[in-house]
């Protein structure tokens, strides 16, 4: 496995020469992963498919996804106490409170290019190979990448899904609209600025009899899971009631 990955990745190399950004290997997981840029996205993609010793005529699947914060962790799990974790005493995520957004007040303004990206996941039919692709969006407020509908036409509905979800962009898409949410919804949910408890609520008003929208009238609030698990602290109390009931 791990040759064959190895040969995939030089073949790769040789194929996407300077539109290649970065290219991961993993060996223990079996996993080739590679990146390019916006501009080299869709020549990326049909070399990719048609080139000799990769023909990826399959997209199995495609993935928004949103970096924001990334790897900052709010479950401080190493400093918890019988009051509850970290999280549940006091919460560092703005996103869970829906206040300013997940950047913050001064952050939100500024374009970082590695926030939103989407992932595709590449099969050979032929060879026997898969191949996973990131391409990162280089406007924060504006994701905009190029549609691969004409290189796979299952990116179609994979396209809408990641646009409905969270905002991206896929210029030539040739019907680029919702497809999980409803008509008028506000937003992106899986963004991660979005508010947990969402933006609107629907209810049936008795006097226009039909469902109509009003802001969400529910407080953000914040649930703390109990985890059992083993704990040294509890082991002397486990022993003396194994004894007592041995006795």
């Amino acid at each position: 496995m791990a040759k064959k990955l190895e040969q995939l990745q030089t073949v790769v190399q040789e194929r996407l020469g300077e539109r290649l950004r970065d290219c991961d290997l993993d060996a223990d997981r079996g996993e080739l992963a590679i990146e390019v840029a916006p501009a080299d996205l869709h020549q990326a993609m049909t070399t990719l498919r048609d080139a000799e010793g990769l023909r990826f005529d399959m997209l199995m699947d495609l993935a928004g996804v949103d970096y924001a914060a990334w790897g900052e962790d709010e479950w401080f799990t190493d400093t918890a106490e019988g009051t509850g974790f970290s999280r549940g005493v006091q919460g560092n995520n703005f996103a869970r409170l829906g206040i300013t957004g997940i950047y913050g007040v001064q952050e939100i303004t500024e374009n970082t290019g590695r926030r939103f990206a989407a992932v595709y996941q590449l099969l050979s039919v032929e060879l026997n190979q898969r191949l996973r692709v990131r391409c990162f969006c280089e406007d924060d407020r504006f994701p905009v990448l190029d549609s691969v509908v004409d290189v796979w036409n299952g990116a179609n509905w994979f396209e809408r899904e990641a646009f409905d979800l969270y905002g991206i962009i896929f210029d030539g898409h040739p019907d680029l609209r919702r497809i999980l949410t409803d008509y008028g919804f506000v937003g992106h949910p899986f963004r991660k600025d979005f508010p947990l408890i969402g933006n609107v609520e629907v209810r049936y008003d008795e006097q226009k009899r039909r469902v109509i929208y009003q802001p969400v009238s529910i407080e953000p609030r914040v649930l703390v899971p109990r985890v059992i698990r083993e704990d040294n602290r509890y082991a002397d109390r486990k022993h003396r009631e194994e004894g007592a009931s041995d006795a």
